[in-house]
């Protein structure tokens, strides 16, 4: 077939000439009278047993289209239905192009008829939009109309508008650095490209030369917000034409024959490694946004009209006519047997059963390397003979034994990879040096693009594990937060298909005269998140242990640094040996004690300690359990010291309000209230941001003083 794609003059003017949309566009009340006709399909080039078998599949997603209405309309299911009527052509090729179990497809909620050409049944379709336990895409667990088949590589997309597209760059970098024949497909409507991160995906691919290709379908109205409110370029392609490498290809995205010229001209373009392709297809939306939309509210029904006499599905069906390729009959009895075939399959999935309601519980998490009731760290014990490492060069030296147990082991963020330099706090540094710029590299000032990236590299293959340093401070991660939301839903979602395996490292806290952004907390916010676990340690032992437990479990860690501590001579401790792993959700007795239990982690451990130390003088015995987990934590060793103390004070650095020490006083209030002799004291930071004068410093956060008096506090109750 030629690969030359038919292009589309790349003036707005002329461009809307040349698709007859300039008055959709506009929304002009003009009659249908005054559109110009489309020309015939340019079939040039193709088999008729090709056109034949593509009018069939595209009748076929057609009418299961439809059928998903009428689901609807009978209370049934397929509760979000958002039809593609009018993006027939360009859905149609991109399954086309798309090689099962090879390629990377990231389809969108529009995207039925993509999926259908890609290798979905139409039972497999059905089962997504009845939200039966069957479904290939994660058994009801994800929104109807969200089609996916993970086992040939047709990935399950979330709802957040165009987040794909970080995933789809993440996987194309892993086919780039393993030197595959693969290509990533990401496929969207024109108004995801209004989001930062779809900016991000198109600059990071196109700077990285990823084999990826972003197909843009623009049926010109982001539900009913037309494409002129969103950008100047009615043509979004137009927008990124200063994108180095990133070769842009127009076509009509109703014609499936100059869809397919395109997005094969796209292939051969990102496989010849010259950079990504942009492939923007012009379409109409024929009908409403989805199910829950009424375009009568903002569309004029002349404009509504006319968009109908552009229907694929008709122009397709007088190409056929036309060029004697098939008879009328011939005609009636394909779109007949289409009709035979999806009754057959709606009589087989209607029956089937629905999630049990009880299976919410599964696939919340992969299991970890090390479960909780392991007792590798045991037959460790702190030799001050030997040479201490600390905190940071803890850390550093876990990182250099996973990277070189795991061949597989990435590592990037910002400042990681700097000749000299490598990490703001020389956390990696050495990691360069020793496994090369292809698996330790740098990353632009884009944290969105960093952990969506690591989501979509890690589907490359299981093997793979994704460090990564989130932002160069935790305070920096709140443009990430997005994709950190992804990310901890995907194994749910999927039923277990998939599970990004990343480990989100963040330099956390303050006491280092940081101010605002160089000193804040996340833990509570990351800790409240179903889907990740979540770690702080504060020795050096623990570091290694439960970094190496972070790398070679599967799923998402969130590994917390209080920076403070990464040279704090108190955190040091000699090295562990290579069978050392500290379970998630196991906390570590620091201090024995009878009166009074205090709980902390993170800064506050240490400070607790010394607290701790200071009371002794009075004849106060308190026990100090460090956490070490937050996500999950240790309710086991927690709830044996409450028991034994029935006094108890949470102490933690983030804010008081809304912080991990409430969750946890609220669990022992609420589990071992007739153990209890006092209230369970909680004492934090203020709440307010962590000021940079080292006066405003030392009044917010949490200090010795503070522990002392919420612990004389509850001992005097």
């Amino acid at each position: 077939m030629p690969v030359k794609s038919k292009e589309i003059l790349n003036s707005n003017k002329k461009n809307e000439t040349k698709t007859a949309t300039k008055n959709a566009v506009n929304q002009k009340t003009t009659t249908a009278k005054k559109v110009k006709p489309f020309s015939a399909f340019d079939l040039m080039g193709f088999d008729n047993s090709v056109v034949v078998k593509w009018y069939k599949l595209m009748h076929l997603g057609r009418r299961l289209d439809e059928k998903a209405a009428l689901y609807l309309k009978m209370a049934k299911g397929w509760s979000y239905h958002a039809p593609f009527a009018g993006h027939d052509g360009i859905q149609l090729a991109i399954g086309q192009i798309f090689r099962q179990s090879k390629d990377f497809l990231f389809p969108y909620y529009r995207d039925l008829m993509t999926c259908l050409s890609a290798g979905l049944t139409v039972e497999e379709i059905i089962l997504n939009g009845l939200s039966k336990d069957a479904d290939v895409a994660g058994g009801g667990r994800h929104m109807s109309n969200h089609f996916a088949k993970p086992s040939i590589r047709i990935q399950n997309g979330s709802s957040c508008t165009g987040n794909h597209c970080q995933h789809a760059a993440g996987t194309a970098r892993a086919i780039k650095k393993y030197n595959g024949d693969e290509v990533a497909i990401y496929s969207g409507g024109e108004s995801a490209c209004s989001e930062g991160y779809f900016y991000e995906a198109v600059n990071g691919a196109s700077r990285e030369k990823l084999p990826i290709i972003f197909v843009i379908q623009n049926n010109k109205y982001g539900i009913s917000v037309p494409v002129e409110e969103q950008t100047a370029n009615v043509q979004v392609s137009d927008n990124f034409r200063g994108f180095k490498y990133l070769k842009i290809i127009n076509c009509d995205g109703r014609d499936p024959f100059d869809s397919f010229r395109a997005m094969e001209e796209a292939k051969k373009y990102v496989l010849s490694g010259a950079g990504p392709a942009m492939v923007h297809a012009d379409c109409d939306r024929i009908g409403s946004h989805s199910n829950s939309d009424n375009q009568e509210l903002y569309r004029p029904k002349e404009v509504i009209d006319e968009i109908k006499l552009r229907d694929p599905l008709v122009r397709f069906r007088e190409v056929l006519i036309e060029k004697k390729i098939l008879k009328e009959q011939q005609i009636q009895e394909i779109e007949a047997e289409n009709q035979r075939i999806i009754f057959a399959a709606a009589d087989k999935v209607e029956p089937l059963p629905d999630p049990l309601p009880e299976s919410y519980k599964l696939f919340l998490m992969p299991e970890a390397v090390i479960e909780y009731d392991d007792n590798s760290e045991s037959r460790y014990v702190n030799n001050p003979n030997e040479p201490q490492l600390t905190f940071r060069e803890g850390i550093n030296l876990a990182l250099m034994q996973e990277f070189k147990k795991n061949p597989n082991t990435f590592l990037w963020g910002q400042d990681v990879a700097s000749v000299k330099k490598q990490g703001i706090f020389n956390v990696p540094k050495g990691l360069l040096d020793e496994f090369g710029n292809d698996r330790v590299f740098n990353a632009p000032i884009a944290e969105d693009y960093i952990v969506g990236t690591a989501n979509g590299f890690s589907r490359y293959r299981e093997d793979i594990r994704v460090v990564i340093e989130g932002a160069e401070f935790a305070d920096y991660f709140w443009p990430a937060m997005e994709q950190f939301i992804e990310c901890s839903h995907d194994f749910w979602r999927t039923k277990g298909q998939f599970s990004p395996n990343i480990v989100i490292r963040l330099a956390s806290g303050g006491y280092i005269q940081g101010g605002l952004y160089h000193s804040q907390n996340l833990d509570a916010i990351f800790a409240h998140t179903p889907g990740i676990r979540v770690v702080c340690p504060a020795f050096a032992d623990d570091a290694i242990g439960l970094m190496r437990n972070a790398i070679r479990s599967k799923g998402v860690t969130m590994y917390l640094e209080p920076k403070f501590l990464y040279n704090y001579r108190p955190t040091s401790a000699s090295e562990p040996s290579e069978d050392f792993i500290i379970p998630f959700g196991k906390a570590k007795i620091r201090r024995q004690g009878t009166d009074i239990s205090l709980i902390s982690y993170g800064n506050a451990i240490h400070i607790s300690l010394r607290a701790a130390e200071e009371l002794s003088k009075e004849g106060i015995s308190t026990e100090v359990i460090d956490l070490r987990s937050l996500a999950p934590w240790d309710k086991k060793t927690v709830f044996e010291s409450v028991k034994k103390t029935s006094r108890v004070v949470v102490a933690h650095e983030h804010y008081l309000t809304g912080g991990l020490g409430g969750e946890i006083a609220a669990t022992i209030s609420n589990e071992l209230f007739r153990h209890l002799d006092a209230p369970v004291g909680r004492v934090a930071s203020k709440d307010t941001p962590v000021g940079f004068a080292k006066a405003l410093e030392s009044a917010i956060l949490l200090n010795q003083n503070d522990i002392i008096g919420a612990l004389r506090k509850t001992i005097e109750y």
